[in-house]
């Protein structure tokens, strides 16, 4: 048996009725936060260049990565099959210079480029976005998406909805300082630890209100 194969053995007893109660309790949403914990653990090493220690990591990550595919195996939505064979295929599919009868491409700048190409082929005959804000990372930073969604918002002119607070907005952008940003920034996460609250998880789901606001405001224009 691979460890690869040991490992979602021990994955999926862990998740069983006569396993571990925490396991058990978890769902892709509350382990977003464990995820954002083992991937900023591991570019640390990977700064630090301690290879020791990035092997531990990579194998944390890895854990994260069988924990979201078994909890879709146990809804009948997909496995860690799925996965393997999804992120294959697209290796393959992006790689024509390499696995396919394209022309070879000698510098990285080409590969990116190519790479890019195809992306957007890809996309072209996927179901097109019907949306007004560009797509970011599913799971960027709350703050970076915070920014990005705003930064959306105002270069589009849209009709902005209550939930955006735009007033507020304008009237402590008008005082800000870089000083009072971290300041505000600590104090409320701070806050959230105490209370037992998730701050990257609330910022999060009010980013999505806010963009769901806009969306329905701003559907006739």
């Amino acid at each position: 048996m691979s460890n690869l194969h040991e490992l979602r053995q021990t994955i999926a007893r862990l998740r069983a009725p006569d396993g571990c109660p925490w396991d058990q309790e978890q769902t892709h949403e509350s382990l977003v936060r464990c995820l954002i914990d083992e991937v900023s653990e591991l570019i640390d090493t990977i700064d630090r260049a301690d290879l020791p220690h990035m092997r531990e990591e990579l194998g944390d990550v890895l854990i994260q990565v069988y924990f979201h595919a078994q909890i879709a195996e146990e809804a009948g939505l997909f496995d860690l099959e799925d996965v393997a064979r999804d992120v294959n295929e697209k290796l393959l599919r992006r790689h024509p210079h390499v696995f396919g009868d394209h022309a070879r491409l000698d510098t990285a700048r080409q590969v990116i480029t190519k790479w890019e190409e195809i992306k957007a082929q890809e996309k072209k005959h996927g179901v097109p976005s019907k949306g007004l804000f560009k797509a970011q990372p599913p799971r960027l930073p709350a703050t970076m998406f915070a920014e990005a969604a705003w930064k959306q918002i105002v270069k589009g002119k849209l009709k902005i909805p209550e939930s955006a607070q735009a007033e507020e907005v304008s009237e402590i952008a008008e005082q800000l300082t870089e000083e009072e940003l971290g300041r505000r920034l600590w104090v409320l996460a701070a806050a959230a630890r105490a209370r037992g609250m998730d701050p990257e998880g609330a910022l999060r789901r009010h980013i999505n209100t806010v963009i769901t606001d806009v969306e329905a405001l701003n559907q006739d224009d």
